[in-house]
């Protein structure tokens, strides 16, 4: 049997924990545990529905990596808590669950993985294009920014959870991308990206060129790269406001790939195991933290669904 590794957006999957799953707290001074629970049970919901022989639980070491920054200052600046230097919004409820969740993965033995000074979009690039050839890889997100990985030939594909959540995923591959973007490939939808621009991340775009202008004129053209050489070669085609504006966006066209594009060389350690456990890594914590937390039933869930043994 073929491979099947599963990369977890991890952010992406607790932040949708937090805000889909009801606190129900037994006492008002209880710690929350909405998206320790509900991260869990998505998990244990991946594990049955999809099979996977490894997982990773990707996470951002760094959520706005200097080398982005120093390529456009704009990058993300909206999600900083104001007055600090580079420190991200996040609910007061959500803050505490994450160290839980950490000990919880590290307590049953699934694979996490975070490298300073890359996002967890950066570690799931890097690890996708390692498995190129050898392994089936399903990316588990809510970030279309990741759909640039899809790559049919490889066997790369995304499960994006933004309407449908880990249950009813849409399943992203070419033939997806062609449908709802009309680009051909996980690369044309980066290049797509670069023009399009993107509001959430800080990303202006080129002014006036919205996502379905962006997709024809890569479609046209081939790539990004192919797109420029046309417009500094004086291509008739590129005229009027369009090249006007193209060439206006000249410096944030030579920047913006370094932001768009997900790292794929990030330094991965040579001691990664993304195997997932045959045995509880540390079943005295596991049985610990279900019991401070009230986890009894999603922690049962993903014993389950990963064939370990009952606590």
């Amino acid at each position: 049997m073929q491979p099947r590794l599963m990369l977890l957006d991890s952010a992406s999957l607790y932040f949708r924990a937090f805000y889909g799953v009801p606190d129900r707290r037994k006492t008002p001074d209880a710690m929350p545990n909405n998206a320790i629970r509900g991260f869990i049970d998505m998990i244990a919901t991946l594990v049955n529905d999809h099979r996977p022989t490894d997982l990773v639980a990707c996470w951002d070491n760094d959520w706005r990596p200097q080398f982005r920054v120093d390529a456009i200052p704009s990058y993300k600046t909206h999600r900083m808590v104001d007055g600090t230097d580079g420190v991200e919004e996040s609910p007061d409820e959500l803050t505490p669950q994450v160290p839980v969740i950490v000990d919880v993965l590290a307590a049953v033995g699934i694979s996490r993985l975070g490298i300073d000074g890359y996002e967890a979009d950066d570690v799931i690039g890097t690890l996708a294009v390692a498995a190129h050839g050898s392994a089936q890889v399903d990316v588990v997100t809510g970030d279309r920014d990741l759909f640039q990985l899809v790559d049919d030939e490889q066997s790369v594909r995304i499960l994006y959870t933004a309407r449908g959540g880990v249950r009813e995923p849409d399943v992203v591959d070419q033939a997806f991308l062609h449908r709802k973007y009309n680009v051909a490939t996980g690369g044309a939808y980066a290049d797509m990206a670069v023009l399009r621009g993107d509001t959430s991340d800080g990303l202006p775009g080129v002014a006036g060129i919205g996502e379905k202008t962006a997709a024809t004129l890569i479609n046209r053209y081939g790539d990004l790269v192919a797109l420029r050489a046309a417009i500094d070669a004086g291509d008739p085609a590129l005229k009027g406001a369009q090249r006007t504006r193209l060439e206006a966006a000249s410096d944030y066209l030579d920047a913006a790939p370094a932001v768009v594009e997900v790292v794929k060389n990030a330094p991965v350690p040579a001691t990664l195991s993304t195997a997932l456990p045959t045995a509880i890594a540390d079943a005295d914590a596991l049985r610990r933290l279900t019991a401070e937390h009230d986890l009894t039933t999603p922690v049962g869930r993903l014993l389950q669904a990963l064939n370990l043994p009952a606590l």
